[in-house]
């Protein structure tokens, strides 16, 4: 058994060190790892290299590794980018990042929904839960085209700020899906309230575990000026929100995002140094680097395992479904929001990439989960997509609306911009 992880351990480092050696060459040519390193795991899901078989084979059909991906991952990518998002940046443009955020992924969710159920011919719980899934945007790409760009600090904040919030509401979501969607829809009209009532559970729940802890560990480093030690308390913090949560069935992702906001801006203010903020988020960057970089290539290497063959027109049709819905997300729901130029609700419209987090949600999906299948081959194809159509368009889009006022280089942007 030893002997087993072992080999398995092994084989998941030269992935690792394979993303690591994507993502130096993707920084040098100036464009989003994110992108390559998707094109790098289909590449290597289509070829035969022993070496790596039975790493392919844990990460697509293991049982433990899916649970892994969702209790660790999550925690990392929620806590890292909940850190750093400046709750003043949020507060100044509270207005269009809620719209998005609440209005813009319940209209996202209600449209994949329906489009699932009555045009791909999707079981209700299926529809829903690749809606879920769908509702949920990855920012990683976009946001360092912004950066390479000098697209204003406004609309960087906008579409940060949505992604965080929406991934919270879109695991809450998708949990419900999944696995109370059914027993509730044999209540009747009855399971619709309930469902309401269990959203705002996991939802108040969750802030609530957030807040309380985010307040604890933020009081907690005033008393000390060590790095490492401030350091680790962050992430027993991220980890500590999201199973203390799960385990008080609440939402352990809203949980992390509200504990992460509080720490990275209340417990910043309080009770750490520069030195200290420096290299916390040092850490986290490493840590949030590392994560992305097998999930998307997990996104190539799933590829192997998924039967697209016949399906082509279904998959075309989910893509226009999810591009349809977000068009309505961010027009309906940005629509009573004064002042917000149109060239930036058609960036963020574009913009909203499918990426990692709906990965790691449809890979986290029990094996037998019925319409599992289905579920990964919509999800994957939407994502592939996304990243690289939407993901390599978005630029053109940017330069050509005059959203940047300046091309410059990656290397020349600073900590301020950035």
């Amino acid at each position: 058994m030893v002997h087993h992880f072992n080999e398995i351990f092994i084989q998941i480092l030269i992935l690792l060190a394979i993303a690591l050696a994507v993502i130096g060459i993707a920084q040098k040519l100036n464009r989003p790892y994110s992108i390559a390193l998707v094109l790098v795991g289909l590449l290597l899901g289509m070829i035969h290299i022993p070496v790596l078989e039975q790493a392919e084979t844990y990460i697509t059909q293991s049982n433990v590794f899916q649970a892994i991906v969702i209790s660790l991952f999550l925690p990392i990518l929620l806590g890292d980018a909940s850190l750093k998002l400046p709750f003043s940046h949020l507060r100044e443009h509270s207005k269009p990042v809620l719209a998005l955020a609440l209005g813009g992924t319940l209209i996202s969710f209600g449209l994949i929904a329906l489009g699932g159920y009555y045009l791909l011919g999707l079981p209700l719980v299926v529809a829903c839960t690749f809606a879920a899934l769908m509702s949920a945007t990855d920012p990683i790409s976009v946001i360092s085209i912004f950066k390479s760009l000098g697209v204003p600090k406004k609309l960087t904040t906008v579409i940060e700020g949505e992604s965080l919030l929406n991934d919270g509401i879109a695991v809450v979501l998708f949990q419900i899906s999944s696995i109370y969607l059914l027993s509730y829809m044999e209540m009747g009209w009855g399971g619709v309230g309930s469902g309401l009532l269990l959203f705002l559970q996991f939802a108040v729940g969750g802030t609530i575990v957030g807040l309380i802890l985010g307040f604890v560990f933020s009081r907690i480093i005033v008393y000390y000026d060590d790095y490492p030690f401030e350091t680790a308390l962050s992430a027993v913090l991220f980890f500590g929100c999201y199973f203390i949560a799960e385990h008080m069935h609440v939402s352990g992702v809203i949980a992390v995002v509200v504990g992460g906001l509080v720490f990275g801006n209340y417990g910043r203010k309080v009770g750490m140094s520069e030195t200290t903020h420096t290299n916390i988020d040092t850490f986290w960057d490493t840590i949030a680097l590392i994560a992305n970089s097998l999930i998307f290539l997990m996104i190539g290497l799933e590829i192997r395992n998924i039967d697209f063959g016949g399906r082509w027109p279904v998959l075309l049709l989910a893509i226009l479904i999810v591009l349809i819905a977000r068009s309505a997300a961010v027009y309906l729901s940005l629509a009573g929001v004064k002042g917000f130029e149109n060239k930036f609700k058609h960036i963020l419209n574009w913009g909203g990439l499918k990426g990692s987090l709906s990965i790691a949600l449809a890979l986290s999906l029990p094996i037998e989960f019925e319409g599992r299948e289905d579920i990964l081959v919509l999800a994957f194809s939407v994502v592939l997509f996304s990243l690289l159509i939407q993901g390599l368009s978005i630029e053109k889009l940017i330069l050509k609306l005059g959203a940047a006022p300046r091309p410059i280089h990656n290397d020349q942007t600073s900590e301020k911009d950035a």
